[in-house]
């Protein structure tokens, strides 16, 4: 039986899902699963059993997201502060995430079909040296290209680079904190912080949060759109100084002639995305060969 695809929504749940579908629905949503062990605290039982109903409550809720049209979702599931807790807690997890992962990748196949797709992503605050080695080399070989550097490269050198940033982020048990989860990707989403804990979550809590994101929605769009067209104006003044640099060097008047400003500005243009398309090529690269070595150790 699926992980994932057990069960169906009940008639009232099929029958609200219709309404919220009506209004604009999240692309993409983010959530802090947060609240496992005040749950197994609060229930009485072993924090390895808070764990494993918290990994169980992601199932249904990612069976809640497909039926709501919902084709990506990014789950904060363990991180390095994590490490800290005792030997046997952090062991149990991840004997249980090895075990409920895993049926997810068995099930990635299928659940394709739906337009779902499953990557597990890792908090690698360390990177490894040949990757920081070809960074560095990319940021001096930057130096005589101020222009190339951008808040739209470094987009693009994120490993979320493939995902569109998250419409909406959930944080379940109260805490209102998003301890440095998806911080550069959620500076337009909407950020929704709920009380409830996240075993205990429930169709009706996302529900309650996909109205907020609806309610602003407008808002959120165009402080999107305002911040987008920003970056494409700043970009635009770039090349123009640079433009203006290089017919002065050459000896043109400050306005210099038209013509050669457009010939120089398209030049500079195609020059700077060449650049950048190698360094991401080989960045690229070097991720891959990184991933196959740590799983070739792994294995």
């Amino acid at each position: 039986m699926s992980w994932i695809r057990e069960g169906e929504l009940t008639i009232i749940e099929r029958f609200c899902a219709n309404i919220i579908k009506a209004g604009p629905m999240p692309k993409h949503v983010a959530f802090i699963m947060d609240g496992n062990r005040r749950y197994a605290q609060k229930c009485h039982v072993e924090r390895q059993q808070g764990h494993s109903q918290g990994f169980d409550k992601l199932a249904q809720t990612l069976r809640w997201c497909l039926n709501l049209g919902i084709r990506e979702v990014t789950v904060y599931a363990f991180s390095i502060e994590n490490f800290k807790r005792s030997k046997e807690e952090v062991d149990g997890l991840m004997d249980l995430a090895r075990q409920k992962f895993s049926r997810l990748l068995e099930e990635q196949e299928s659940l394709r079909k739906h337009g779902v797709c499953i990557r597990v992503l890792g908090d690698l605050p360390l990177l490894p040296l040949d990757i920081q080695e070809l960074i560095a080399q990319a940021m001096l070989a930057t130096r005589n290209y101020n222009n190339d550097v951008s808040e739209s490269l470094l987009d693009k050198c994120l490993y979320t680079n493939n995902s569109p940033d998250p419409d909406l982020l959930i944080r379940t048990s109260g805490e209102v904190r998003l301890s440095d989860f998806l911080l550069w990707q959620t500076s337009h989403s909407c950020l929704v912080f709920q009380s409830v804990l996240w075993p205990e979550y429930s169709f009706w809590n996302l529900c309650e949060a996909i109205l907020r994101f609806q309610m602003n929605y407008s808002a959120l769009q165009k402080a999107r759109d305002s911040y987008m067209e920003e970056r494409r104006r700043q970009q635009m003044e770039k090349d123009q100084a640079y433009v203006t640099k290089k017919l002065q060097q050459e000896g043109f008047a400050s306005h210099g002639d038209s013509r050669r400003r457009r010939t120089l500005l398209q030049k500079c243009t195609a020059m700077r995305e060449e650049r950048i398309q190698g360094f991401l090529q080989a960045l690229e690269h070097k991720r891959v060969d990184f991933f196959e070595r740590l799983c070739t150790v792994s294995a």
